[in-house]
């Protein structure tokens, strides 16, 4: 995972020559002060980096391009200290490829009533200072985040923390690649979509390689290095005396090592950060890799199975986002329902591939047949996950747009043991409830692949969806099927027209 304290959002500071020097001088000090305070923040995961107060359009200009250039910069904080006349903001703005947060807050928290005076009105001018700039935006229809409130507030360090993670995510997404073993899943649809579009959208490559390329990797690996892997999964997991006595199984552990080793090889020599899989495309691979994409997803990679790339890279997104936070993040599916009336819910695994980061124990290693794919016997690991509440997201590309959909869920704990189901697995309680969530989701057109989150919540893919300009859904406690079916009508009608502007 790379360390989000090398990301930077700048802060800047509007105001004008009109007030003088002297003002200027104490705008300046308090904006440093401010940005300094939430570069300290706890609730801000990356550096803010103060920038020299901005008085006219040259100069906003010369920052608005200094921030596209700048690869560590991921997005601007935009204060307006007094009032900036918005319409020196129109060159820099145009310019600007960055995201732009919009805080609407002034130095003071509170109004000095017993001392204040026409010196104190002009040098704090935000609230309307900040609505000159937030006309100027609207007009010029530039999305970007607007925090109200006081900066010294947890709750606005919190919201401007979660857009920081967000433009992390978006940023990850610019420069990312995604290596993809074998093509789609013969025939299926909501995996597939337009490489083309959504590399302009977003920035990311989907690099295609024959299976062979890999297994030639695999079979390159040293057997010592193999051995030596096993025992940090015997370390590292529950492993079953039963296993280490049979030597099929120890030679299926092996053969899990030995692929966990090679597709480590080479997703780094090629610098992927996600990857993709389908156990339709296994040529020279002894089994369909289980136990590798559960741990190379816990170092933070990106996965989709059956050539799901899109769910790869918002796997990728997502683990960026939330790093340092509490929860794992994971490719997912909803595989099977118990709809038991008053106690629906949703089985939520995959044949293999869920990460342990979102365990919450320590995960079981097994090997058991796969019943499908027509290959041998593949390792995995085995586990819950803990009750509370959580996300499932799909990417989705709907033709003439990309689509995110987000349902809030709650994990539960399962209603009795599960021993004979062999793979990771979480139960789950849709928002506002299986019948109308699982009803929204398929009217949305959500994928049976999802990204599950108990780190983030969805106000950090609803900034993460604003800043990437594509379209978003929420399913929650609020969710009325009449009002979300009339939610999409109005959202294709909008994206029907917006083509065409």
């Amino acid at each position: 995972m790379s360390n989000l304290k090398k990301l930077e959002v700048w802060f800047i500071t509007g105001s004008q020559h009109l007030y003088g020097e002297s003002t200027l001088k104490k705008v300046a000090g308090n904006a440093g002060q401010l940005a300094a305070e939430l570069n300290d923040s706890r609730c801000i995961p990356v550096k803010v980096v103060f920038k020299p107060v901005l008085t006219d359009p040259g100069s906003i200009s010369a920052l608005c391009l200094e921030a596209n250039a700048a690869q560590s910069c991921i997005g601007l904080i935009a204060w307006m200290h007094t009032f900036s006349p918005a319409q020196m903001w129109i060159a820099g703005l145009s310019m600007l490829r960055k995201p732009l947060l919009h805080l609407h807050t002034q130095f003071n928290r509170d109004i000095p009533w017993d001392h204040i005076d026409m010196d104190f009105m002009n040098l704090n001018q935000s609230a309307h200072g900040g609505r000159e700039f937030g006309f100027m935006m609207t007009r010029m229809k530039i999305e970007r985040k607007v925090v109200v409130g006081h900066w010294k507030e947890k709750d606005v360090q919190e919201k401007i923390g979660i857009w920081t993670r967000a433009a992390a995510g978006w940023h990850e997404f610019r420069y990312m690649k995604i290596a993809r073993f074998g093509d789609n899943m013969r025939e299926v649809a909501v995996t597939e979509g337009d490489k083309v579009e959504a590399r302009m959208q977003f920035g990311f490559a989907v690099q295609g390689f024959g299976v062979g390329d890999l297994a030639e990797v695999v079979k390159n690996v040293k057997t010592g290095d193999v051995h030596t892997l096993v025992e940090t999964y015997k370390s590292a997991y529950q492993v079953d005396g039963s296993l280490l006595n049979n030597v099929d199984q120890v030679k299926a552990l092996e053969s899990a090592a030995r692929i966990e080793l090679g597709m480590r090889r080479f997703l780094e020599a090629g610098g992927f950060k996600a990857f993709t899989t389908t156990f339709e495309d296994l040529h020279g691979i002894e089994q369909l890799p289980g136990l590798a994409v559960q741990r190379l997803m816990n170092d933070g990679y990106g996965f989709g199975a059956e050539g799901d790339w899109k769910t790869a890279a918002l796997v990728r997104a997502v683990k960026v986002m939330s790093e340092g936070l509490e929860g794992g993040t994971s490719f997912m599916e909803d595989y099977t329902y118990h709809l038991q009336p008053g106690n629906m819910k949703v089985l939520g695994a995959h044949m293999l591939e869920v990460c342990p980061s979102i365990s919450s124990e320590k995960p079981s290693l097994e090997v058991h047949p796969l019943s499908i794919g027509g290959k041998s016997d593949p390792a995995r690991l085995v586990f819950n996950v803990p009750a509370g509440p959580a996300i499932n997201a799909s990417l989705m590309d709907m033709g003439n747009r990309f689509r995110l959909l987000v349902n809030r869920v709650k994990v539960v704990p399962s209603d009795a043991p599960l021993p004979r189901l062999p793979v990771a697995r979480v139960l789950w309680v849709p928002k506002p409830d299986l019948q109308v969530a699982a009803a929204a989701w398929i009217y949305a057109g959500g994928a049976h692949h999802s990204v599950f989150s108990q780190a983030v919540n969805a106000d950090y893919l609803e900034d993460f969806a604003a800043i990437a300009g594509i379209e978003y859904l929420l399913i929650n406690e609020e969710t009325r099927l009449r009002d979300f079916k009339n939610e999409l009508r109005w959202n294709d009608l909008y994206y029907a027209m917006k083509k065409l502007v």
